[in-house]
């Protein structure tokens, strides 16, 4: 015998989680701020793990070599990150600051430990090292967005 419940109350369904029912049935998943900073910083860590971190005359030194392999090991956490529930935000947030940290400091310590042994004369930064930096900040930006509190949104 199907019970029926009154508009005003709630199923087991509608309090497990806070997605609302679309119009066609589905339920759509709770924006999050922050996800999709998350999800980008991750792609362009994961890409630029595997480019030229130093580009010299002879020849580039892969990102794979190195560091690039931390880095990339780190984005697969920011990507669990960034597919986690709403309920777990926090986690997320905690995530993307490890990975932020990560990917700031060690391109941040690539060029000083070059400039150290070189010099400024023939080499340049490659572009994985500049993604996986631009990766780093925008990670840092997701975790504070993660990690703010949600202030009272009024739906229009």
């Amino acid at each position: 015998m199907a019970q029926k419940t009154k508009p005003h109350q709630t199923t087991e369904a509608t309090r497990v989680g806070s997605q609302k029912p679309t119009s066609k049935g589905t339920a759509k998943r709770p924006v999050v701020p922050g996800r999709r900073q998350l999800a980008g910083a991750v792609a362009m860590v994961l890409f630029g793990s595997f480019l030229p971190w130093v580009s010299t005359a002879i020849e580039n030194v892969s990102g794979a070599r190195g560091p690039g392999l931390w880095t990339f090991y780190v984005a697969l956490l920011g990507l669990a990150g960034a597919v986690l529930p709403a309920a777990l935000r926090r986690v997320a947030g905690v995530q993307a600051a490890l990975m932020a940290v990560v990917c700031v400091v060690l391109p941040v310590w690539q060029l000083v430990h070059v400039l150290n042994l070189v010099g400024v004369g023939g080499w340049m930064p490659g572009p994985g090292l500049v993604f996986v930096f631009g990766g780093g900040v925008l990670a840092g930006v997701a975790a504070i967005r993660l990690l703010r509190p949600e202030r009272d949104r009024v739906d229009q």
